[in-house]
């Protein structure tokens, strides 16, 4: 079967497409894969510089829908059924084995397309929002990194649960497909937007900031919390790792919140499922998983140079030339 293939830990450049043997399952969930997600760890895997840290030659890839081929007696996923998975590694190929308990079977009514985008960014941000802020309809949520895929699945998710929204975006032109998304406003990332955010709040600031960027950002991002607003840590895409000094928290009311979604589920396993019912609710009430972006399997190399750069508005999917 074909796959990429890291080859050395370079990034992208350190990719080939490859044929190799297809994955051993048993006692996993044999997936003929359809579709696969483009996300920030796949990127990171391939510098080396990602928790999971595999040896090369490995075949990246943590987000995967399609049919199920072959699967363990008694789990539930019979061959035909159509799933998504969280699959860490080896995504990235026509074949891919799963664990049973990190595989979903998704609606019909779901393209393996929209069904592959909505495993690291929406399940993430629906925990973060949901279980870690507890965000309340008719709070006010600013995103920044907003055009990227978890702040835009941020704003599908804050709308859903009736927030109102304000994207904070670096990059010009994206304010028109932030307001068609669902943000209420759209504020540029540049010297004075924490200014802007606290007049489009009447002074108050925000009852909870998603912040997957960190950097310079961090510091005005604290600021613009409103009392006992809740600052929603989800990871650290600027590179910069910021900090706070603590009498800040304590005297302002305010919350530090973490959102680590892949080391929760390694002490509460339960909680995919659970995120993953939320989710098929949200879509059932009219939420559209957001594809932006298409590439095919021997693409995958550009299409995570496109992530690192920015070119990738929203969710960037690979997807396999075969009947979906």
């Amino acid at each position: 079967m074909r796959a990429v293939v890291v080859t050395e830990l370079s990034g992208p450049d350190g990719m080939t497409v490859q044929e190799v043997p297809e994955p051993q399952a048993e006692g996993a969930v044999l997936i003929d894969v359809r579709a696969s997600g483009v996300c920030f760890p796949d990127l990171l895997i391939s510098y080396g510089k990602y928790q999971i840290r595999p040896e090369p030659p490995f075949v990246p890839g943590a987000e995967v829908a399609g049919v199920v081929v072959s699967a363990p007696p008694d789990c539930g996923l019979e061959p035909g059924r159509r799933v998504l998975a969280v699959s860490h590694v080896g995504g990235y190929a026509e074949r891919v084995a799963v664990p049973p308990a990190q595989v979903l079977p998704i609606p019909d009514s779901l393209s393996f397309e929209a069904a592959a985008s909505l495993i690291v960014n929406y399940q993430t941000m629906e925990f973060a929002l949901q279980r870690r802020a507890q965000l309340r309809s008719g709070e006010t949520v600013v995103v920044l990194g907003a055009a990227g895929g978890v702040g835009t699945s941020t704003i599908q998710l804050a709308k859903a649960h009736g927030a109102r929204v304000i994207a904070v975006v670096r990059r010009d032109g994206a304010g028109d497909f932030l307001r068609e998304l669902g943000a209420d406003e759209v504020v540029q990332l540049r010297e004075g937007w924490g200014e802007h955010v606290r007049a489009l709040t009447g002074g108050v600031g925000a009852q909870v900031v998603v912040d997957p960027v960190g950097g310079d950002a961090f510091d005005e991002a604290v600021r613009v919390l409103a009392p006992e607003g809740r600052l929603l840590v989800i990871g650290f895409a600027g590179g910069a790792i910021p900090e706070v000094k603590l009498n800040r928290v304590l005297f302002r009311n305010i919350s530090i919140v973490g959102a680590a979604w892949g080391e929760f589920l390694r002490t509460e396993p339960a909680a995919l499922a659970e995120v993953h019912a939320a989710l098929l609710g949200h879509i059932e009430r009219g939420l559209t998983p957001l594809v932006k972006s298409r590439y095919p399997l021997a693409d995958a190399a550009e299409a995570l140079r496109d992530l690192e750069t920015g070119r990738v508005l929203g969710k960037a999917v690979l997807v396999q030339e075969r009947e979906q």
